[in-house]
């Protein structure tokens, strides 16, 4: 099971859990309710999880760069520059997330700005 004991290691995270291609590693770190946020769209519960899944389907690895990390007790706000290069989808997240009762840091918004135009341009 994937857990994060330090809010910075979030983006590596997902992005291991991303490109073990597994739906549910990448479920494993979102709060029950945790959001996201796709073209403006909420989902959430296996909504999320198939759009999750849909990104992962392309088959091709994230890599991901952490611009800012900012943490206030148990909430940080994640700023993270994200692409999957071979697809040419790319964005940058801005994502709130929280640590729980177990000390394990777990998505509550997971906003990943998604750029459709190929990566570069």
């Amino acid at each position: 099971m994937t857990s994060v004991h330090e809010a910075a290691d979030m983006p590596h995270a997902f992005a291991r859990a991303f490109n073990s291609f597994d739906p549910d590693e990448v479920e494993r770190l979102y709060e029950p309710d945790g959001l996201l946020v796709m073209a403006g769209k909420p989902l959430t519960g296996a909504a999320r999880a198939l759009a999750n899944a849909e990104l992962q389907a392309l088959g091709k690895p994230m890599t991901v760069a952490p611009r800012d990390v900012h943490v206030r007790g148990d909430i940080a706000l994640l700023i993270v520059d994200w692409a999957i290069p071979d697809a040419g989808v790319s964005g940058t997240a801005t994502d709130v997330v929280r640590r729980g009762p177990d000390g394990c840091w777990r998505y509550v918004i997971d906003n990943p700005g998604v750029a459709t135009q190929p990566v570069g341009r």
